[in-house]
């Protein structure tokens, strides 16, 4: 009888150990599938910043190229050297007008990010500090552009009725220059809407299964650049999307709260199919 209770006894401090192990065991595998997720979001937070890092620099790239395009321009010589360098001039300052959204998103992105470090910050005072040296710079060439174009006034009215045509060109310039920003603005806009099944039929989004079929809600929509805009925070830990946008385009993952952003990783390809994008969250 007594061997019987030292066996049982015996059994059930095995038992007891083995459970043990499997808490032990089920704890290690949690905290390491916490851990990659910790690593994944960081991973996808860096890839987003040299994302955008990469854009900026790609953007003052395009800058030093217009400007070398200027000094070219100036030193050249005929009829066409005043239209080029308003031309180039113009698109330097719209380059760096998506520069500077592209810095101010980038601290915006490390102040959310969970990635910390002071080699982040010195990136973006470079940064910064380069806008300012090409903001002296874009200043001094609008300021000589001027004294150009009162050059050219006194010499046109030396000559009678050239006046009249010289105020025709800068016309004809500028609204070919508006027409160029505005399509330039067209052809890189989109519109995101992300809401509850019952929110988005509200709106004739969602008309019987079928999304934008019907006279739907534009106003619902949020207009956004493609070239600025590529992370969409969807505040929700369930999101579907119901337009078609190829997959390899973008990547839906969830931030350190569990809820659902959209990175889209290839913008030209994402909104090919379609400038209108749909989500149905819960």
């Amino acid at each position: 009888m007594k061997k019987l209770f030292i066996l049982a006894l015996g059994g059930l401090m095995v038992a007891s150990c083995n459970d043990g192990v499997k808490k032990a065991e089920q704890a290690a595998l949690m905290q390491r599938d916490s851990l990659e997720q910790i690593i994944a979001q960081k991973d996808n937070e860096i890839n987003d910043m040299m994302t955008t890092l990469s854009d900026i620099e790609e953007g003052f790239r395009e800058i030093t190229e217009a400007q070398n395009r200027v000094t070219l321009a100036k030193e050249g010589e005929g009829t066409n050297t005043s239209q080029r360098i308003r031309e180039n001039v113009q698109f330097i300052q719209s380059v760096m007008k998506q520069n500077k959204e592209l810095i101010n998103k980038l601290k915006q992105q490390v102040r959310e990010s969970t990635v910390k470090g002071d080699q982040l910050k010195k990136i973006i005072d470079n940064l910064t500090e380069q806008m300012e040296v090409k903001d002296k710079q874009l200043q001094a060439l609008r300021e000589e552009l001027d004294a150009k174009d009162i050059h050219i006034a006194e010499l046109d009215e030396q000559v009678a009725g050239l006046n009249d045509n010289v105020n025709s060109l800068k016309q004809e310039n500028t609204q070919k220059a508006q027409t160029i920003s505005t399509q330039d603005k067209e052809l890189n806009t989109a519109w995101f809407v992300f809401g509850t099944k019952s929110e988005l039929k509200d709106h004739n989004i969602l008309v019987k299964g079928k999304v934008l079929q019907a006279n739907y809600d534009k106003s619902y929509f949020t207009k956004i650049d493609i070239r600025i805009d590529k992370e969409i925070k969807l505040f929700s830990s369930s999101a579907e999307i119901l337009t078609a946008h190829p997959a390899s385009s973008y990547t839906l993952l969830r931030d350190a709260n569990k809820q659902y952003v959209l990175r889209i990783t290839d913008p030209q390809a994402f909104w090919s199919t379609s400038k209108y994008l749909v989500i149905q969250v819960k």
